[in-house]
Parts: structure tokens; C-alpha cells; sequence
């Protein structure tokens, strides 16, 4: 089985990479497009296929994924359509905003459209194989679903869902990662000032998240849950986090996610 990357910057070179840590894929199964060749140049020592022509990539793959901005994917799709076989070949377009109908209008091709194509939005974790991705299928067969599911999961969680929440995806898992970067640095930055060096802050506060996520994933509770186990009545954990929320932690967080679907 062999895959195609058409667009290798931050999130497309994130899926490579990932990729390129899985059993699923050698690296002579990869090929990676991208105008620059300095871009190309990245991936020079992992031995996969380079090419600036997005049609050979197209052509070389059983998925093809077109992981560009999404006012170039039309362009991109319109451009690889000539020389895809839709009879053999997979469709992936990750971009934020793109609608099923549009992928099916642009890969129109002798009145009919691409028979097996997908909406996905993973986020840059997938470059170490903790991806939270979200899989729309436009027009699939179950065992292609699967597929896409197996590829994905190796690289994190994936989930399917209807096209109609892959923009609440996008906000909660694709930006939400910057969010918690957001986070660790405001809490980072709160350690220096209470005495601890910026890397050594930086840590603490990694191994902290790490935890958190380690707890509520092994025991499944409610984060509240947990957060009553360490809220001592009139202790400093219930003081903080009441000071957070006079400043609207919980408010700022739902209007930043809600913003990101506007």
C-alpha cells in the first residue's frame, strides 16, 4: 500500500513524519510533493520519494492526501484529476473549511466523481503518533473506512464522524493543540516568577499535563472528579483555581473553542 502527501508544510510534513514511525508504511511507500525544494530537502535522509510534480505523487499512490491550504485545494484537485484512477485509488483532503460537495464538484470527471474520498483533520501531534483526527467520509465503502481508521489510529485516535462537527473537531483537537501550548506556557511562565528556572518550569509543567491526561484516561472519571480529590477545604489548589475562574478560565476557554467555528 503506498501514500501520497500533496503538501509537506507544518501539518503535511507532521503526517510524513508520523508515517515514517508506523509499521503500516515503509519509507519507499511514501512519496511527498511540495514546490520548494527546500521543503523536499527535509526529508532527504528518510528515504522516501520526493517530487516536485504533484501529478507523478498522484499517480505513484493507492491514497492520495492533499494536505494544502484550503484556498489551494481546488487547484490541487483540479490539477492531480487527469491522472488518478478512481476506480483504485483514495482520496484524503485535509483542510479546514472544505465541504464534501465542493471535493465532488472539483473531482468531477466524465460526470462522475471520485467513488472513495475522505475529509480529515488531524492535528501536529501526528508527527509522534498522538494525533486526536477526525475522519468524514464523502463517498467510502465500509472496508475503506476502516482502512482510513487503521492508518490514522496508528497515529493517535482517530474518530468518524459526520461532516457536520469535523469544524468543532477542528477547534477542539487541530487548534485546540495550540491552545494547550498556550497553557503549559502561561503556567510555565507563572513558574519563573515563583523562582524555578524557564526550562526547568517548562518540565514541571509537561510532567503535570502528562499526568492529568494519564489520570482521566486510565480511570475514565469526570475532570471534576479528580479535581475534588486534590481541593482541600480552604486549601491553596481551591484558592487558585478560584482565582482562574474570577478571571474566566472556563469562559475564555468555550469562547476561544466557539470562536474557532464562526
Amino acid at each position: 500500500m503506498k501514500i501520497a502527501v500533496i503538501g509537506v508544510g507544518a501539518m503535511g510534513g507532521a503526517m510524513v513524519r508520523g508515517f515514517l514511525k508506523g509499521e503500516l508504511f515503509a519509507p519507499a511507500d511514501i512519496t511527498a510533493s511540495a514546490p520548494s525544494q527546500m521543503t523536499l530537502d527535509r526529508f532527504a535522509e528518510t528515504g522516501i520519494s520526493m517530487t516536485s510534480d504533484n501529478q507523478v505523487a498522484a499517480q505513484l499512490a493507492d491514497i492520495v492526501c492533499v494536505v494544502v491550504k484550503p484556498w489551494l485545494v481546488e487547484q490541487v484537485l483540479t490539477e492531480i484529476k487527469p491522472v488518478m484512477n478512481y476506480q483504485k485509488q483514495v482520496l484524503v483532503v485535509v483542510a479546514a473549511g472544505i465541504k464534501g460537495e465542493q471535493v465532488n464538484a472539483w473531482m468531477k470527471k466524465d460526470d462522475d466523481s471520485i467513488p472513495q474520498s475522505f475529509l480529515v483533520i488531524p492535528n501536529t501531534a501526528i508527527e509522534v503518533m498522538s494525533s486526536m483526527t477526525f475522519i468524514a467520509p464523502v463517498n467510502a465503502k465500509k472496508e475503506t473506512i476502516r482502512l482510513i481508521c487503521d492508518i490514522f489510529n496508528e497515529n493517535g485516535q482517530a474518530l468518524v464522524v459526520e461532516e457536520k462537527l469535523l469544524a468543532a473537531g477542528t477547534t477542539m483537537a487541530s487548534c485546540g493543540i495550540a491552545y494547550a501550548m498556550r497553557y503549559v506556557r502561561a503556567a510555565s511562565e507563572g513558574g519563573v516568577e515563583l523562582g524555578f528556572k524557564a526550562d526547568l518550569a517548562k518540565d514541571i509543567v509537561l510532567q503535570t499535563v502528562k499526568g492529568a491526561v494519564a489520570l482521566l484516561q486510565a480511570n475514565g472519571n469526570h475532570p471534576e472528579a479528580e479535581i475534588d480529590k486534590v481541593t482541600t477545604p480552604g486549601g491553596v489548589t481551591i484558592r487558585g483555581l478560584n482565582e482562574m475562574e474570577h478571571a474566566g478560565f472556563t469562559s475564555a476557554v468555550i469562547r476561544g473553542l466557539k470562536a474557532g467555528v464562526k
